[in-house]
């Protein structure tokens, strides 16, 4: 009985996992459940600059793969994932706080705030992230907010 009672909690715990995992790539930018269009998240911290990560040095947090330029960005990434996940899944903070839509990003237009990583849409001469610094700290409340709603 305790055997089965166990199998079942597993059961359950596994279900709620892939349920997570699934909505997390459904509401994330991520292509092929590749996120930052393949860009290191460890490189906008440690290097200050977007690095082209390898698939062959990736890793998979919560449904969304990851890819690293080297092994010790990997490791670090593990420590603390939440911490190099860009925010609002990787979509474009500005569009995310003028208008709570989910719009590409270029992984070479970022920006650090408090210790988390921001990226923004730059093509076409329309650079974002020229936008967001004109009104950051309201774009930035916005932009949670409207995340919030998003990824409930």
């Amino acid at each position: 009985m305790k055997k089965l009672v166990l199998f079942l909690l597993i059961l359950v715990y596994g279900v709620s996992f892939a349920q997570n995992d699934a909505k997390r790539i459904s509401q994330y930018n991520v292509e092929n459940k590749v996120a930052i269009l393949g860009y290191d998240p460890v490189g906008y911290f440690t290097q200050g600059k977007a690095i082209k990560g390898k698939k062959e040095i990736s890793v998979s947090y919560q449904g969304v793969m990851y890819n690293f330029s080297s092994a010790e960005n990997k490791n670090t990434f593990l420590v603390n994932p939440s911490k190099y996940e860009p925010q609002y899944g990787g979509w474009c903070a500005y569009a995310m706080g003028s208008a709570g839509e989910k719009v590409t990003i270029n992984p070479e237009t970022f920006k650090i705030v408090d210790g988390k990583l921001y990226l923004f849409y730059n093509a076409y001469f329309n650079n974002t992230l020229k936008s967001w610094n004109k009104d950051q700290n309201t774009l930035k409340n916005q932009a949670d907010n409207n995340w919030k709603k998003i990824y409930k």
